[in-house]
């Protein structure tokens, strides 16, 4: 393959997930009028907990339920400025159970732990394991060590048979770098393995950034109906994009079904507001983790996240630094020589070539041509002149891939599959070409992913595939692509180069 296709998924990502209108049964909804607390829908699997149907609890107080003091002070301390939802301990009839509460104009939404559901540890015993696993992930140095920690302590706290993590590359496919699972389980090993964007589409990935986890204890779960259907606040489907009890599409319990999975969990990996990865639990038969615990593995994402992001600055921080003292150097080279080409490219310690890591740096200046490194010969280059004159190319130009912008490149695949083009003077055609080689790369696919959505024929029913062995593709023709830093170093070199140029001229 020439180069890596998007996999992303246009027609999942269209699907509205957060208005699915069905929660998961192992809990219970209620809506409430934020002024007069009354119940304004409700789940129909309430009758379990109020042994009152949902056609009858609704349009009546909650206060003839339960104490709503607690939910009186929340509004009071939370109802105007947090976004989040707000933990609670509410007394419904005689029993206690912990809820979820979540402000919206006009109406709350409590989500209901079932008091028969409750987790088998609570927080002040997993508390040690808890410290230990912050104090673990402190320590670590790289993504690949904080990554490998947070699966392993994450999985003694929860108790799933298998915890991977993964990252999305610019294309929002996810690649597992980190792996933790019970052996001779039935799970599948996919360290390493690639997951094509659409097993987890647009809108479900930015459901993650409301949402810090999505818990699905059973697969086989029978999806419970709101009453009525209608949010008569909003008169529409009720919004449940924040919710953990929201449905779950029948396309994503088929792809679980797929993968052997009965139990899954999820949470995010957040990086520069965006989402940057997920850590993925599976688990060979139904488990259920309780409010309270999974707040627990909810503080233990964040702190990954914020350690992710405290090494990933100081790596980027730490190579924009060098980048810049180089280019300071490169710049005092040129002043030095009074001559651009031989500041730039002649010295073999520091010059253009080194600066944005090229492995051939290629110069047309006053019809002439300039060569250092490994370039393709100069017919290819006066012609790739005469095209990128064409192009009205007068700005910095980047690619990864040459040759799917420009044919004649193909056959000098093995030096020029990347390019990147500093224009001194378009209108004489003149440029500075950094090329950068064909880098092979295969990619281990969990799966084909080409078969990741398959319609059924004549229909507009579809299936996630079935089968994710191992799957190799090799891409050709591209090299590696130039960061954000080596871009802003290289559009502060065309500044410089233009002002140098304007006034040697």
């Amino acid at each position: 393959m020439d180069k890596k296709k998007n996999y992303d998924s246009d027609f999942c990502g269209s699907l509205p997930l957060n208005n699915i209108n069905v929660i998961q049964s192992y809990g219970f909804l209620l809506v409430l009028d934020n002024e007069t607390l009354k119940i304004i829908q409700a789940s129909e699997n309430i009758n379990a907990l109020l042994n009152k149907p949902a056609n009858e609890l609704v349009n009546t107080p909650l206060e003839t339920y339960a104490n709503t003091a607690t939910i009186k002070s929340l509004q009071e301390r939370f109802g105007d400025s947090v976004k989040e939802k707000v933990p609670a301990t509410l007394t419904l009839g005689a029993t206690k159970v912990q809820a979820l509460v979540h402000f919206k104009p006009g109406y709350l939404i409590l989500e209901l732990e079932k008091p028969t559901a409750s987790a088998e540890r609570s927080f002040s015993d997993v508390f040690e394991e808890v410290k230990y696993a912050m104090a673990a992930l402190e320590q670590a140095d790289t993504v690949e060590q904080v990554s490998q920690i947070a699966v392993q302590e994450l999985r003694k706290l929860t108790g799933f048979d298998g915890i991977m993590m993964y990252r999305f590359d610019a294309d929002w496919n996810g690649t597992v770098i980190a792996e933790e699972k019970v052996q001779n389980k039935g799970l599948e090993n996919y360290m390493g393995h690639t997951f094509p964007a659409s097993d987890i589409p647009k809108q479900a990935r930015q459901l993650y950034l409301k949402n810090a986890y999505r818990l699905i204890p059973d697969r086989e779960f029978t999806p419970v109906r709101l009453y009525p259907v209608i949010n008569p606040k909003t008169n529409a489907f009720i919004d449940l994009s924040d919710c953990n009890l929201r449905g779950v599409a029948a396309v994503h319990l088929e792809y679980l079904k797929n993968m052997n999975v009965q139990s899954s969990m999820s949470f995010r990996v957040i990086h520069k507001g965006q989402l940057w990865g997920l850590i993925a639990c599976h688990h060979l038969t139904p488990l259920y983790l309780s409010f309270e615990l999974c707040s627990v593995c909810e503080l233990i994402s964040s702190v990954v996240s914020n350690k992710i992001t405290t090494i990933l600055y100081k790596e980027n921080f730490e190579f924009e630094a060098d980048l810049q003292k180089k280019q300071t150097a490169l710049i005092a080279q040129v002043y030095a020589e009074s001559d651009l080409l031989k500041g730039v490219m002649d010295n073999t310690d520091l010059n253009l070539m080194q600066l944005l890591n090229a492995g051939g740096i290629a110069a047309s200046v006053n019809g002439r041509l300039y060569k250092t490194g490994n370039t393709p010969d100069n017919s290819f280059l006066e012609n790739m002149v005469l095209w990128l004159q064409g192009k009205n190319i007068d700005k910095l130009f980047v690619t990864d891939h040459f040759s799917a912008l420009y044919d004649e490149a193909l056959p000098y695949a093995d030096v020029a599959s990347g390019a990147l083009v500093i224009p001194v003077n378009s209108d004489a055609g003149d440029y500075i070409v950094a090329f950068r080689p064909e880098v092979k790369q295969t990619i281990k696919w969990g799966g084909d992913p080409n078969q990741a959505i398959n319609f059924e024929p004549g229909s507009k029913n579809y299936h996630p595939r079935n089968s994710f062995k191992l799957w190799q593709e090799t891409v050709h023709n591209t090299a590696e692509a130039w960061t954000a830093e080596e871009l802003n170093v290289a559009e502060g070199m065309r500044s410089f180069i233009y002002e140098f140029t304007t006034r040697n001229a």
